[in-house]
């Protein structure tokens, strides 16, 4: 299970939101395991629990992964990344969506099978993990981990498959839900979006011509390389020393998409692209849009930082008030840190989150917000901001109350856990505590996309869900049992 976090007076807290996962892929180049260490980096936000890099000569594969950062993982100072090096290579970096964060669950997942190696990272949730793995264990498949990617590789494998003219392509017609994929063969590159095209995968080119793919454009960025397209819905991308090849494995259009608004709104860096367009700019219409809907009289807007910035900036410039930075947040305390008494925790608290005093005491704030999904941390920051002298506080979100879970790879918790989930807003108002709470509207969070409304997924804030779900699906339903750490010994409790 993740480890706890905690509150300055010692109750156990859950982060609001959560990260996805990141995927970082090049082939050919001589440097190729380095910058997908640059890379993954870059897609860090995405993921902070484990990552991993599999490479290959060309004939096989080596892998190296654990718990963790990618600066933790891949110490400066070791030769892991040079004990790796080969000109193809695929990285990953995970939260865990389905599964327990363990290193037995960490990505790429390395396995061998009669057509040889293969290695897999996968961005996203399978909503037929259970079915799929039930049949597969029925008929003797042992599975070594309890990530819904591992059941991939089994279905990969299956002598009927691979009998097939495009063995890959059949594999990903049995896939229900959200993937964004990578396969690195010992000779080349296979990556794959699912057919509503739910979370981003992009591809690039660096100066030598080397092909690469990253679930971002920040990380194509970020390794000076050019940013090409993305990964189309439905679509099959080969990389290897003959170039790039494209294939479908489901007719062409013949779906219309479902991207993750929520990408836009809060898990993409605001320097990437994606669904068209640039998400910092994206945010910054969601700002403005907020203002004409949610006014407020204010000497001050601030935001929660980072993704609440870019909406707040422009929330700002539409309602003419000065916007200022009021909280700063620190990039240096662990999420899972643990202390071990009150005084330290408070402490914690203090360095995660500082308040600018000067900029807030005596003022009217609008908080701007991305998005609120339990309520109990944003709560938090409501009460600092008060110690610090704040005047009024008048609460303005980016998107709208969230009131349904997710299942296609996002972390939200189930629906009654979810802070708008049978609240108006006079509760929720009361319950932030808060001088007023305001949302961006559904239609006008949607009116700010470059697509057509109906080419996005909005479940978690109007409950239509674009591929049919079991809503009793949770994140652990695959494991036989859930491992408990205690004083170093590991139990299991079923």
């Amino acid at each position: 299970m993740p480890e706890p976090v905690w509150d300055s007076v010692g109750n156990e807290v859950f982060p609001e939101k959560k990260e996805e996962c990141g995927l970082f892929g090049i082939f050919g180049d001589p440097d190729a395991v380095q910058k997908t260490y640059f890379g993954l980096h870059a897609l860090q936000h995405r993921g902070q629990e484990s990552a991993g890099i599999a490479s290959s000569d060309g004939e096989g594969i080596q892998c190296y992964k654990n718990m963790g950062t990618v600066m933790r993982v891949f110490r400066s100072g070791t030769d892991t990344l040079e004990r790796l090096r080969n000109p193809i290579a695929i990285g990953h970096v995970r939260y865990s969506t389905t599964g327990s964060s363990t290193v037995e669950n960490s990505q790429p997942l390395l396995a061998e099978y009669s057509r040889g190696q293969v290695a897999v990272a996968h961005n996203g949730n399978l909503i037929n993990a259970q079915l799929l793995r039930d049949e597969y264990e029925a008929y003797g498949s042992i599975f070594k981990s309890s990530c819904d990617t591992e059941i991939i590789v089994h279905l990969l494998a299956k002598p009927t498959h691979q009998s097939k003219p495009d063995p890959l392509g059949h594999v990903l017609n049995h896939l229900q839900g959200a993937f964004s994929l990578l396969f690195l063969f010992s000779d080349h590159i296979e990556a794959a979006r699912d057919p509503y095209g739910i979370h981003p995968l992009c591809l690039g080119r660096t100066a030598e011509g080397y092909y690469v793919v990253a679930s971002e454009s920040c990380a194509i960025d970020a390794i000076g390389a050019t940013f090409l397209r993305e990964v189309e819905p439905g679509e099959i991308v080969r990389l290897d020393r003959n170039g790039l090849h494209s294939r479908f494995f489901v007719k062409r259009g013949s779906i219309t998409p479902a991207h993750c608004i929520f990408e836009h709104v809060y898990f993409s860096k605001q320097n990437s692209r994606i669904f068209g367009e640039n998400v910092h700019e994206f945010r910054k219409k969601l700002g403005r849009q907020l203002a004409r809907e949610q006014p407020a009289v204010a000497d001050v807007v601030i935001p929660i930082p980072d993704s609440g910035t870019s909406a707040a900036l422009g929330y700002a410039q539409q309602a003419g008030i000065p916007f200022d930075m009021g909280m700063v947040r620190s990039h240096y305390i662990g999420r899972t840190f643990i202390s071990p008494d009150q005084k330290l925790r408070e402490l914690e608290v203090t360095l995660k989150l500082a308040i600018i005093k000067e900029v807030v005491k005596d003022k009217r704030i609008v908080v701007v917000d991305d998005s609120i999904v339990r309520g109990t941390t944003t709560r938090g920051k409501i009460r600092a901001l008060r110690e610090a002298g704040a005047r009024e506080i008048h609460m303005r979100v980016s998107c709208p109350p969230i009131r349904f879970p997710c299942y296609y790879g996002v972390d939200f918790p189930t629906k009654e856990e979810l802070l708008a989930n049978n609240r108006t807003l006079a509760q929720i108002k009361e319950f932030l505590e808060v001088d007023s709470v305001g949302y961006l509207s559904l239609e006008g969070m949607l009116s700010c996309a470059a697509l057509p409304k109906d080419h996005y997924c909005a479940a978690c804030w109007a409950g239509k869900y674009p591929i049919p779900v079991d809503v009793t699906v949770n994140k652990f339903c695959i494991e036989r049992y859930q491992l408990y750490m205690f004083e170093g010994f590991t139990t299991a409790h079923e």
